[in-house]
């Protein structure tokens, strides 16, 4: 058999693309192979326990590396598809793969099996679509002599919810879509829902009031939650319901004094000290930007790094 070149790569990140895509395979009886990152030592581009797969076509979804290391994987992926047998691959120090080498230093342990549980990919996109974290477990085959076995959770995607008006609205649903966040959005204008509204994860929300009071069931400890008015009258019934969930971040904009009136105007309708703690203002890393985008990229990183140090 000659094996066909690789061809199509698509450097979907998250697990649950992967889970996705895996799920939407078994149910129209299209094999893959599914690829796990077992082992890193040293620098590596992706995070130990990343999923790839490469189907029947030599179409690979995810990605193990930086791009370097990508295509012979996804070679190896299609020869397993043929063989049916599993196979584990080390690349960089240490590889008998002596001319592909990792830019980045150390070396990658990677799992392919052409023959992943369907029954364990099908309950974690279940798990993964009631926002349930995952935990997959990986065997090496017998033969391999690495004697490895992995359990790996993976928690579902992370969800940004918005509510404002304006050009930073815009610019954050633009940039947090972009980033791989399931974005649900909020406004009282028309108009920004129009431009922005296909990116939202949810029907969009039209806000017609300030004064409701809302449920919020779409935030959970996965969420990150925004407000985004420059009339601020619209945040109180808003902030208070969501700092009444297990939300990850919850942030609002303006500047210092703005948030010490926005605290007081919370205390004054029965938030807690303890609650209003967790309202960080002014949102973002880099202080006083003054243009749309560089706003959003600031609020954004702030919660990629609050997300971040929950997870070590």
């Amino acid at each position: 058999m000659t094996t066909p070149q690789p061809n199509e790569m698509v450097y979907a990140e998250h697990a649950s693309d992967i889970i996705s895509k895996g799920a939407a395979l078994i149910a129209a009886s299209r094999p893959f192979a599914l690829i796990t990152s077992l082992e890193i030592e040293g620098g590596a581009a992706r995070n130990v326990g990343s999923l790839a797969l490469v189907d029947e076509a030599g179409a690979m979804t995810g990605y193990l590396s930086n791009g370097c290391i990508d295509r012979d994987i996804q070679l190896h992926a299609q020869k397993s598809l043929h063989t049916k047998r599993k196979k584990v691959i080390r690349y960089g120090e240490g590889s008998r793969y002596a001319d592909l080498k990792l830019p980045c230093g150390g070396a990658l342990t990677v799992l392919i099996d052409p023959n992943p549980d369907t029954d364990a990919i099908c309950a974690a996109a279940a798990c993964f679509a009631k926002r349930q974290p995952v935990r997959l477990t990986f065997h090496t085959p017998d033969d391999s002599g690495e004697g490895l076995s992995r359990t790996f959770t993976y928690d579902p995607r992370h969800r940004l919810v918005l509510a404002g008006r304006g050009a930073i609205f815009r610019s954050m649903a633009q940039i947090g879509n972009a980033t791989g966040y399931e974005v649900h959005l909020l406004s009282p204008d028309a108009a920004d829902l129009s431009a922005v509204g296909h990116l939202s994860a949810s029907p969009p929300l039209y806000l017609t009031t300030p004064n409701r009071e809302y449920v919020f069931d779409i935030l959970d400890a996965h969420s990150a939650f925004l407000t985004l008015f420059h009339d601020h009258d619209w945040e109180p019934h808003l902030l208070r319901s969501a700092l009444t969930k297990p939300v990850r971040f919850i942030g609002s904009l303006g500047s210092h004094r703005t948030h010490d009136m926005r605290c007081e105007t919370l205390r004054h309708m029965g938030v807690s000290d303890i609650s209003l703690a967790r309202l960080r203002g002014p949102i973002g890393l880099v202080p006083s930007l003054r243009d749309a985008s560089s706003i959003a990229i600031s609020a954004l990183a702030e919660i990629v790094a609050t997300f971040q140090n929950a997870d070590v």
